[in-house]
């Protein structure tokens, strides 16, 4: 391959990735095929985000998590199904939120900021795993083998996006935890912000302010991912 060039999957991912907004899939885009090729990836993406908040939690010692069935990777203890719609269809959505208790933890503040990271860097460490199958397995140009590198593709994209957007510092977001863990004035700041979380969302949403934020954090990501497999 020459120096700089990118594999066919890798450049389908740059060439979908983020455009317009905040979606993934933009909705004149949309049809079945491509919803079947998307759910493995979303599931994936939503599924061991949140049981990556659940183990890290039970951890550091806290059996909230435990206790309410979300140490697992049932999909169905996870997945709030208006939440994976709206992420089917517009590339935003949500999950059901883990709940968790700090007092148990050692440390209050650090171990929420470890908490609420374990999210993020699990879909980073998924989408390496995808990517690294992606660059050094040669899929089929045609039938099932071609479906399946679609598959990769997708949950290598779905990730990287999932990780980048829950990394912003806007209630309800694993950002805003993290923001309020290290500093009082951003526990302040996200508080007051908290009721409205969803609305400001919606509003960068919109008016595409969300995705002109995401798509230069998801390439940075995406080329230090292909740096790592050796694309």
């Amino acid at each position: 391959m020459p120096a700089g060039a990118r594999p066919p999957a890798l450049a389908a991912i740059a060439r979908r990735s983020l455009k317009g907004g905040i979606g993934l899939l933009a909705l004149p885009q949309f049809s079945l095929q491509m919803l079947l090729i998307e759910i493995p990836g979303v599931l994936v993406a939503i599924v061991l985000h949140e049981f990556a908040h659940a183990a890290v939690a039970t951890a550091l010692g806290d059996p909230t998590p435990r206790l309410q069935g979300r140490l697992s990777l049932d999909p169905l203890r996870h997945i709030d199904w208006i939440g994976a719609i709206f992420f089917l269809l517009a590339g935003f959505g949500w999950a059901k939120p883990v709940q968790i208790d700090p007092r148990y933890y050692r440390n209050p503040r650090a171990g929420m900021v470890l908490v609420a990271l374990a999210g993020p860097i699990m879909n980073m460490l998924v989408a390496l795993v995808c990517l690294f199958v992606l660059v050094h397995v040669a899929f089929p140009t045609s039938g099932v083998g071609r479906v399946v590198g679609e598959m990769v593709s997708t949950a290598v994209e779905l990730n990287v996006f999932f990780g980048v957007f829950n990394i912003l510092p806007i209630p309800p977001l694993d950002g805003s935890r993290i923001l309020s863990a290290i500093s009082r004035e951003g526990m302040r700041l996200m508080t007051a912000v908290e009721p409205y979380g969803w609305i400001l969302l919606l509003v960068l949403l919109v008016f595409g302010v969300l995705g002109k934020v995401l798509q230069p954090m998801a390439d940075v990501v995406l080329r230090v991912l292909e740096a790592m497999v050796g694309a």
